[in-house]
């Protein structure tokens, strides 16, 4: 979203901060919202349906400034679940009274509810134009870690900012990885892969119709309901057709998902494919290793130049217990970053930003890599 308004030169005092006050958002600060909106922005403006959600949201801190009984500012910092990240959605001081230290204030009431939520990182979008709020940020130890070209409805880049909000272990380098966003509700499997391809070759090009031919190579057929997962060997198979190396890590025997349906003949076909999976990977000679592994074998795995795709469950994410596929973009001593392929339909410029070195916490992501009552763990593996 938009993160443009000019929050004036840092140092710069033109208002009683005395008299200010910072305070949670009402219901009753609706049309305020509004009318702040229209004097700060001229395009990107949060519209009356997206106050009221954000109002009554819950995975969010929604603050406003207000000076003698009057809304001179607010801003709107979103939580993700099942993450330690957090995002400055947008920020917006009233013209008349920048340049006093409004935004600071903000920045910094905001910064402490996401510490205290348990957010190790807080991450922003800025216009490259926009050189006062630039200037803001860097004094409050913000720093740039890339760009996203057109971006605002004028078509102006924006600068993307990240700070640690609490004190952990410097952060290893990422590795460059494409993201990528699945085209259908479940094709997050060929999505995953396709991004760990990509990852590992300049030369590999990813495609619809390269995401949907995946899916045909790699799906179980059926699942509880709707279209069939990706089974990780499978995936290995696709990958292996496309000139990667890939391996499979597994902890169980049986067939993945089979639990998922209650229809035997449907579980008849599952099993079907899961032995046809294992002729073809041994014929391949793809290895499979039934082992149960760790979030620190994935960290030698990634720092060996592998990059592993990896199955969760999706219910720290959204409460639901799907299973999902995403890749492991990198890694630090507190958490592991994935590129998810399926952001968060709240985030209303759909840009994928908030999917992209996605951080969770070790604990949460050992957690969350099991799924369903077998407590499935598996990851394919790919080499170039």
């Amino acid at each position: 979203m938009s993160d443009q308004a000019d929050p004036g030169s840092p140092g710069t005092s033109l208002v009683d901060t005395a008299e200010l006050l910072i305070r949670p958002v009402q219901a009753a600060d609706l049309d305020g919202l509004l009318a702040l909106e229209e004097r700060c922005f001229a395009t990107d403006r949060l519209s009356r349906r997206s106050f009221r959600h954000w109002i009554q949201a819950d995975n969010c801190a929604f603050l406003v400034a207000e000076l003698r009984g009057q809304l001179v500012g607010y801003s709107l910092i979103l939580f993700f679940r099942g993450t330690i990240l957090a995002r400055l959605y947008s920020i917006a001081v009233d013209p008349a009274c920048r340049g006093g230290g409004i935004a600071r204030r903000l920045m910094e009431s905001g910064e402490a509810l996401a510490e205290e939520g348990g957010r190790v990182f807080l991450r922003l979008e800025v216009s490259v134009d926009n050189r006062a709020a630039i200037r803001l940020y860097e004094s409050m130890g913000y720093q740039p870690f890339g760009i996203f070209r057109n971006y605002y409805e004028d078509e102006n880049d924006a600068l993307r900012m990240q700070k640690c909000i609490r004190h952990v272990p410097p952060v290893a380098p990422d590795r460059s990885i494409p993201w990528l966003q699945q085209n259908t509700p479940f094709t997050c499997g060929p999505a995953a892969l396709m991004m760990a391809m990509s990852g590992l070759s300049k030369v590999y090009q990813p495609t619809v119709q390269d995401e949907l031919r995946i899916w045909r190579e790699a799906t179980t057929i059926f699942m509880t309901s709707g279209h069939g997962g990706c089974h990780p060997i499978g995936l290995a198979l696709a990958a292996h057709r496309r000139g990667f190396s890939a391996s499979v890590w597994i902890n169980r025997d049986t067939p993945p998902f089979v639990d998922s349906v209650r229809d035997e003949s449907k579980k008849r076909v599952i099993e079907l494919v899961h032995g046809d999976f294992f002729d073809q990977a041994s014929a391949a000679g793809i290895a499979i290793e039934k082992r149960d592994f760790s979030d620190q074998d994935l960290d030698l795995a990634f720092r060996d130049g592998a990059i592993p795709v990896i199955l969760i469950s999706t219910y720290r994410l959204d409460g639901k217990k799907a299973p999902h596929w995403v890749t492991l973009s990198g890694y630090d001593d507190d958490c592991l970053y994935v590129h998810d392929s399926d952001p968060d339909p709240e985030e209303q410029s759909a840009s994928g930003l908030d999917s992209q070195y996605l951080p969770i916490a070790r604990g949460d992501f050992v957690k969350m890599s099991r799924f369903g009552a077998s407590q499935l763990r598996t990851a394919v593996i790919l080499r170039r």
